[in-house]
């Protein structure tokens, strides 16, 4: 069975049966979201469990001629439906499936428009997996801009007074980065060449598995001296076949000889910045990371789950996967930029949640603050720093979804996020007190919770990195104090003391079943990946370092 398409089609499929159905069977369709992102979890855990972890290739491997259009003497345009799993992509795939299901539980609160909810929750479940599968450039862009649509409703119909301005907000920025992404994209196209399928145009071999490293080599040659005919080149959007430098056509916008410049900047460095503003927006880094903090104020409890347990991780993985792997020059030439923008976002971020009285808010803002130390690990371009930036991304997915869960307890009951309407809530709400004492202490990198590892490994890359000053890292460990203060700060505002509540005291009530459900896996997870990191290292090490010769030359 094909693992990967029934992971990134089995909710699409359904988001179409929910949306086809009666409103008769309406109080079937949250059960219908469970069944099927319960099975998407379980075919993630599958593919976790049979991971080849020694092994740097793609595995799982899946690819289909998709579109293919002869443009004369441009040459042919090759688009395939390719999707794989290396060490990159498993942390992430399995991270969505998680999150996914937990939101599909915190989505049982939803009481309005359920036909509509499930359907667009479930679309999203499958276009946020395709992003993180997706092998051919053309095909992750299709399910990065398609996720937009699901999520700009799901913000713009079930979220706070707000939500109009705080969805279109989402949408206007990210649609914006995705434009300079879609640049990229298409300067890409006319700069790589798929060897494969140009030696069958050009009568080398007649099927693929007739290539030879000795025919690979001498396709590449001739690429090289311009000895194919144009119309015998087949142009590809193949993100594996990018990162080898002799598929570029030596005289193309985008080749690492042709020295072409465009605003007197190179056309490489021009490239790498483009895609650094599209997926930093997505992180989202410093200075353009408004627009988190107000879709995560009005989003309702399930979408806030989602939106800061995976999308925010997509910035994070295209950096590696696309921006990094493709222009290694350009990550080394800017490492020091992206180093910067990743304090400044610890930093800042850091500050604005000391600031913030709203519980959402502040978590918000310490979502800006953990994703810095990913750009901080990735800035590194060491194999340490890498490998952290993964670990943070799947840390901060699992804590982030526990905080967002947490704060939906307290709103659903009183709706008020306020951190000075609430006094000695553990004399009132001990299991829950105790939920959130490990959130707090997980996100603020306690050592045996899954924080400490991400933080530790990034400082360790920014300290032995070649490119960067040390006085990143230790603005960086700086960036710890300050995420302590904050969480700290609220536990023991909101917590510890004489019981007070501003209003609704009969309404606070202990976690029911279905929030003891959502919350105990993710605790134990960050507990689990706090002192046994090797599960997922032994994932992303292999491709890491495989990723390395590229970088580093």
């Amino acid at each position: 069975m094909p693992i990967l398409s029934f992971l990134i089609f089995l909710p699409v499929l359904a988001s179409i049966l929910v949306a086809v159905l009666p409103d008769s069977y309406k109080s079937q369709f949250r059960w219908i979201a469970l069944i099927v992102t319960g099975l998407q979890l379980a075919g993630c855990i599958w593919v976790f469990t049979n991971f080849d972890r020694q092994s740097s290739d793609i595995q799982f491997l899946e690819q289909q001629d998709w579109i293919t259009l002869s443009l004369g003497s441009l040459g042919t345009v090759s688009i395939d439906y390719l999707i794989g799993l290396d060490g990159v992509s498993m942390p992430m795939a399995l991270l969505t499936g998680l999150v996914m299901f937990i939101g599909s539980i915190s989505s049982f609160e939803i009481k309005q428009k359920e036909k509509a909810y499930f359907s667009l929750y479930l679309l999203l479940s499958g276009s946020v997996m395709g992003c993180f599968l997706a092998l051919d450039f053309f095909l992750f862009y299709l399910f990065f801009e398609f996720m937009l649509l699901p999520m700009y409703f799901l913000i713009g119909l079930w979220g706070g007074p707000r939500r109009e301005y705080a969805s279109l907000k989402f949408f206007i920025y990210t649609l914006f980065g995705s434009i300079f992404i879609l640049i990229v994209m298409i300067g890409l196209y006319f700069s790589v060449i798929d060897p494969y399928e140009t030696a069958i145009h050009a009568g080398f071999i007649d099927v693929k598995s007739q290539m030879t490293p000795e025919i690979f080599g001498q396709i590449q040659e001739l690429i090289k001296e311009l000895k194919i005919a144009p119309e015998h080149m087949v142009h590809t959007f193949d993100m594996r076949l990018m990162t080898d430098s002799g598929n570029f056509l030596p005289q193309s916008l985008l080749s690492y000889v042709s020295g072409s410049t465009l605003f007197s900047v190179p056309a490489r460095y021009l490239a790498f910045i483009f895609l650094m503003i599209g997926f930093a927006i997505k992180l989202p880094a410093v200075p353009v990371h408004t627009w988190l903090p107000d879709a995560h104020v009005e989003a309702p409890t399930p979408v806030s789950v989602v939106l800061a347990g995976i999308l925010l991780k997509i910035g994070g993985y295209g950096f590696i996967r696309i921006a990094y792997s493709i222009f290694p020059d350009g990550a080394e030439n800017f490492a020091v930029w992206i180093a910067a923008f990743g304090v400044l976002s610890i930093i800042y971020g850091a500050y604005n949640a000391l600031a913030m009285n709203d519980l959402k808010k502040m978590i918000a803002y310490s979502s800006v603050s953990h994703m810095g130390f990913v750009m901080l690990g990735i800035a590194s371009l060491t194999s340490e720093g890498i490998n952290a930036a993964l670990y943070q991304m799947f840390s901060h997915g699992i804590l982030s979804s526990m905080l967002f869960l947490l704060v939906g307890v307290l709103y659903d009951r009183v709706h008020d996020r306020r951190i000075d309407s609430y006094r000695g809530l553990a004399v009132k709400m001990p299991v829950f007190t105790a939920f959130v004492a490990i959130a707090f202490f997980a996100s603020l990198g306690l050592p045996a919770f899954s924080g400490f590892i991400g933080e530790f490994f990034s400082l360790m890359g920014a300290f032995n990195s070649s490119f960067l000053p040390k006085i990143f890292a230790v603005l960086g460990a700086f960036g710890i104090v300050l995420g302590a203060g904050y969480f700290l700060w609220a536990l023991q505002k909101m917590f510890f003391g004489k019981f007070w509540v501003r209003e609704h005291e009969e309404l606070l009530t202990d976690l029911n079943f279905r929030e003891k459900i959502m919350l105990t896996p993710l605790a134990i997870l960050a507990f689990v990946f706090g002192i046994l990191p090797h599960l997922l290292f032994d994932i992303t090490s292999p491709t890491i370092s495989e990723f390395m010769k590229l970088w580093i030359k």
